[in-house]
């Protein structure tokens, strides 16, 4: 909704729908974007196919009913002490998880996430309580995080795979051949602790989609302008090093990105973002969802994914969220100081010592 092209609902609706067409079987959505507009969207376009013909995943966290928007921050997370204190959890997440299913019109999530987690979401045993008490109550199958928007929260992730094994089934992590770093310390943990994930922003702002080219223009307000100036520049340079291996296998570079990102073990799902771009030369976003739906089933060497590793390796590239020595308090809701636990997990991890 805040990419390229400003889209009507109209618009929206149709690109699900020829979604679904072309053979694509999974839909994320979260309750925050559009403040339930994106739901109503889904729910509409998917009206009539019988439910268990796809798979549902909703993202809840964002208090935008009774919380005040908080400029670029967006939406305060439902466990700011500003709006409630932990005996509230469990209200609130079962009154947002039911109106975005209202809205999706669906009985229930096959996944559900907690999104964009402040500290609390990740630590809480209040949070997760409730949350599997929406599993149980069967408002969702499977239960997971979705840390973000930003790059980050690797040591709070990990953590929370360890003290919510039971509960955390899925996470949805920021990964793709230009942004291995820090995702990609995650994947071990999660193989350990049985977390599947779900890799996003696989198409890198728009980069593996082969239509962001250098000296891009992008719209006030898309969000990619939040990006590092030279971002376009140097994702494509890197792309050309690695087109040779996607034009061995007969692969677009989104589909070698989703190769890729599908090649890391505990990975079982990939989620680029189908972005209209603005401007008369842009690619149709039907030729995009027929591009990801036609992906094969293909099998890159180790070597190739180490060499797509190397190529595209982004180490220290920018500060991240989450805990960080860099904080002596917590003034936003994505970042907060580091801990000694943290640490603790970061050697047991083998995730080194520069936190």
């Amino acid at each position: 909704m805040h990419f390229g092209e400003a889209l009507d609902d109209q618009t929206y609706r149709r690109m699900i729908t020829a979604a679904f067409e072309a053979g694509i079987r999974t839909f994320v959505t979260a309750d925050v974007y559009g403040l339930g507009r994106a739901d109503s969207a889904l729910g509409e376009a998917l009206e009539g196919i019988p439910r268990d013909a796809y798979s549902l995943v909703g993202l809840i966290g964002h208090d935008f009913v009774k919380g005040t928007r908080q400029g670029s921050s967006g939406y305060p997370r439902f466990t700011s002490p500003d709006l409630r204190t932990a005996d509230g959890y469990r209200d609130y997440l079962e009154a947002a998880t039911t109106a975005s299913l209202e809205r999706c019109r669906s009985p229930h999530f096959d996944v559900l996430m907690l999104h964009n987690p402040d500290e609390i979401g990740f630590t809480s045993d209040a949070v997760w309580d409730a949350m599997r008490h929406l599993r149980d109550q069967g408002l969702a199958s499977s239960l997971g995080i979705a840390p973000g928007p930003a790059n980050g929260f690797t040591l709070d992730i990990v953590h929370c795979f360890e003290h919510f094994e039971e509960v955390v089934d899925w996470a949805m992590i920021i990964l793709n051949p230009n942004e291995p770093w820090p995702g990609s310390l995650a994947l071990a943990a999660a193989s350990k602790h049985k977390v599947d994930i779900l890799a996003r922003v696989v198409d890198y702002g728009g980069v593996f989609w082969d239509d962001v080219k250098p000296g891009h223009f992008f719209k006030p307000g898309d969000h990619r302008t939040y990006r590092p100036t030279g971002w376009v520049e140097e994702g494509c340079r890197r792309l050309e090093q690695m087109r040779p291996i996607a034009t061995r296998h007969g692969l677009t570079p989104l589909q070698l990105a989703c190769a890729w990102c599908l090649s890391q073990a505990p990975v079982r799902s990939v989620v680029p973002t189908i972005i209209q771009e603005a401007g008369d030369e842009a690619r149709p976003y039907k030729g995009k969802i027929e591009e990801l739906a036609g992906l094969p089933d293909a099998r890159l060497t180790t070597d190739e994914i180490a060499e797509i590793a190397r190529i595209g390796d982004n180490t220290g590239c920018m500060a991240l969220k989450g805990a960080s020595g860099r904080h002596q308090s917590s003034e936003r809701p994505d970042e907060w100081p580091m801990r000694p636990d943290l640490l603790d997990v970061a050697r047991r991890h083998g995730l080194g010592t520069d936190w």
